[in-house]
């Protein structure tokens, strides 16, 4: 079910079908009417309409959609699709920044090395993570992981879902962009297999400063952008 107060202008028409059936379905439960039939054609008619409504979408509507709050981030893929994940903290230099989490982890009984930006999903969340924009502890967390899969020939896996890296004044006094450049040229060199997928957002150096791979892959309406 949509959410509404997350909805997006050309997702209306599946709000009110969504709201019929869920009336429908409360109905059903309510009373002792058999509304089977009814709940069918609705939801073949929601089907139907997803079709149409995400056919033909702007490059604006994509975009909205790769920052839609009901998309999957980061840590619900790392979730359902790997094992035994141990997250990492910190980049011994100056704090931990939870707008990028990483560890070690299976994927089909391979070890791994997992490098992921991640946004909240509330209030709380978003001011722990700092809205998925990392700051440079958060890029320089992230160089020590890969050296240490580097050490151990752990493939990387880098998950990228960021507006970009945070532009605050205590982000550039602590040289985000050297940061950020660095990572370029030391994952550049890494002998570990790196392999980036772009989950959502993966606006400019803030998704770049994780993504110097030896493959990088997609997702459908998700972005990869200059400029944030």
């Amino acid at each position: 079910m949509q959410n509404k107060k997350h909805s997006l202008e050309f997702e209306k028409p599946l709000l009110d079908l969504e709201k019929q059936l869920e009336d429908l379905v409360r109905s059903s439960k309510d009373s002792d009417l058999d509304f089977t039939n009814e709940i069918k054609a609705i939801e073949k008619k929601i089907e139907q309409t997803k079709r149409v409504v995400y056919a033909d979408l702007s490059p604006w509507q994509k975009v909205q959609l790769s920052r839609h709050p009901n998309r999957p981030y980061a840590l619900d893929y790392i979730e359902k699709i790997f094992t035994n994940f141990e997250e990492l903290h910190g980049d011994r230099l100056f704090k931990d920044d939870a707008a990028i989490v990483g560890g070690p982890a299976e994927l089909d009984g391979r070890k791994v090395m997992l490098i992921a930006q991640q946004k909240g999903r509330n209030t709380e969340e978003n001011l722990k993570r700092n809205f998925g924009c990392p700051n440079p502890e958060g890029y320089r967390k992230a160089l020590r992981l890969m050296k240490m899969a580097d050490r151990f020939s752990l493939p990387v896996i880098s998950i990228i879902d960021t507006p970009g890296a945070f532009p605050g004044i205590g982000a550039e006094e602590r040289h985000v962009a050297e940061a950020i450049a660095v990572n370029l040229r030391e994952m550049a060199r890494l002998q570990v297999p790196i392999l980036a997928l772009v989950i959502g957002e993966g606006g400019s150096g803030g998704a770049l400063g994780v993504a110097v791979a030896d493959h990088i892959m997609i997702l459908e309406n998700a972005y990869y952008s200059v400029i944030s």
